[in-house]
């Protein structure tokens, strides 16, 4: 029996598949950093490049700020980075100085575990950019093996990827990062094995979705043929989309006879926290998710399914929708069977869309679909269709496209941007719009404290304060009273 390590992820992927990455603030965060630090996880899943332009475009918050506030509260626990590919907040493809200087101001500020996931699995990828997290001070780095199900992602495609990260002296563990939940027990039975036998003494993670109920299954199978860890969120984060559950992961290990050491009161402070947030603010609680076959075929994350629903109602064509979800596989075939995650599950669905409402396949082509075949997100994992490539090479925007200039050389950007700001600063006006880094400083400092029994008083309290025709205000509730008065008259 084995002792199983426990890395957080409400806080990332938790808040990202069932929250829209909305869900969570720098109060909220820092809140509950320190139960999460009493925890004893292995890591916490902390943030993204999206989740950092999430905090200055939507809540006028400086990402930096975060992370290092939650950094001086977990000193034990590692926070990680996820990064996905050659890109920091913008789509658009960075320079490897870019990236050198993200990951050195990622570390500096308090990021210690790194998470590779290249779209494309491709490994090559992955030992370069770790080569530049551990130059540039980071202290982990976990490459992601993507698991999808297609002919080609089989488990000798995997173990190969595993052999060359394992043998990357920059790489400290390796992860089978399963974003469509699609793991099975009987698969789990020959994939990790094949991993295991090529990765040496290298520690082996998994991280899976709830999205068809394979996920817990599939964790307790790991953990029988010697997983390292297994990633997991809390309460009213955890399950539906999400990841499992960490307390009932956490019981079925030990009923199983497996060791995971973790302040159990810690662990349930944590918990209660997100189920209580969620229930404050009103945001969608995962729950257990039923076996749905047909999502093997389109292996669509759970909230572009309702985005795919919605956009063909709006066009009065959902009668269209099995012709969609069967089209999609085609395009995934033909375009090299790309994984089905984000940017790739974004275009595979609006391209099958476009095939099926259109007058005729690829008649119309997104933008991003042809960034893909001019290899601007890295090499597909199978050429592209040949008929297909010829379609998408005969428009006129691939030549545009071909000729778009990409992302700066760093010097150029800093003389350009400011060659005064902080690395910090530098990194989000590179990358986001202006006027969102300059309303993000307006602001101000983030709050720091939230407590999630007191949502309702101040949701109250916004409300009446917006009103004018009144100049009194009391509200009262157990151990809370607050009056406010107004020297003007009401209007």
């Amino acid at each position: 029996m084995a002792d199983i390590k426990i890395v957080e992820t409400s806080l990332r992927d938790g808040n990202q598949c069932l929250w829209g990455a909305l869900g969570v603030d720098t109060a909220k965060t820092l809140s509950i950093a320190p139960a999460m630090e009493r925890a004893g996880y292995h890591a916490i899943d902390f943030t993204t490049s999206t989740h950092m332009g999430v905090a200055v475009r939507f809540k006028q918050e400086d990402p930096w700020e975060r992370i290092r506030s939650m950094a001086d509260i977990c000193r034990n626990t590692p926070l990680q980075f996820l990064s996905t590919g050659f890109r920091f907040i913008a789509w658009q493809t960075a320079s490897p100085d870019f990236m050198e200087l993200a990951y050195r101001t990622l570390a500096r500020n308090g990021i210690r575990r790194f998470a590779l996931a290249d779209p494309m699995n491709d490994a090559a990828a992955n030992v370069q950019a770790a080569k530049m997290i551990k130059r540039a001070g980071g202290e982990q780095v976990v490459g992601a093996l993507v698991y999808t199900i297609s002919p080609i992602h089989d488990d000798a495609h995997y173990a190969e990827a595993a052999r060359i990260m394992a043998a990357s002296p920059d790489i400290d563990a390796l992860y089978i990062k399963d974003p469509g939940g699609l793991l099975t027990p009987k698969r789990a039975q020959t994939l990790i094995p094949a991993i295991k036998r090529e990765i040496g003494g290298k520690p082996l993670e998994l991280h899976a979705h709830c999205t068809i109920g394979q996920a817990e299954p599939a964790y307790l199978e790991a953990a029988e043929l010697g997983i390292a860890g297994l990633q997991c969120a809390s309460g009213g984060a955890a399950d539906g989309t999400s990841n499992p559950p960490i307390q009932r992961i956490i019981a079925n290990l030990r009923a199983f006879g497996h060791t995971v050491d973790v302040d159990e009161e810690a662990v349930a402070e944590v918990a209660d926290y997100f189920t209580d947030l969620a229930e404050a603010e009103n945001l969608p609680q995962g729950c257990p998710m039923a076996f749905d076959a047909a999502y093997l075929r389109h292996q669509l994350p759970g909230g572009m399914v309702g985005t795919m629903r919605r956009h063909l109602a709006d066009h009065r064509v959902s009668h269209l929708e099995g012709a969609v979800i069967e089209e999609l596989g085609r395009v995934r075939e033909e375009l090299g069977w790309p994984i089905v995650m984000t940017p790739f599950a974004q275009m595979l669905q609006t391209q099958a869309v476009m095939n099926v409402t259109g007058k005729e396949r690829y008649a119309t082509i997104p933008d991003e679909i042809i960034r893909y075949a001019l290899g601007k997100f890295g090499r597909p994992n199978r050429p592209i269709d040949d008929a297909v490539m010829d379609r998408i090479m005969a428009s006129p925007r691939a030549k545009e496209l071909q000729a778009e200039d990409g992302m700066a050389p760093l010097p150029e950007l800093r003389r350009r941007i400011g060659s005064n700001l902080s690395d910090e600063e530098f990194l989000l006006r590179a990358t986001m719009p202006a006027e969102q880094v300059d309303a993000m400083q307006s602001a101000g400092p983030a709050p720091r404290h939230y407590v999630p029994a007191n949502a309702p008083v101040m949701s109250l309290l916004r409300q009446l304060l917006q009103r004018t025709d009144l100049t009194r205000v009391s509200v009262a509730r157990a151990g809370f009273k607050l009056d406010l008065e107004s020297d003007e008259e009401p209007a």
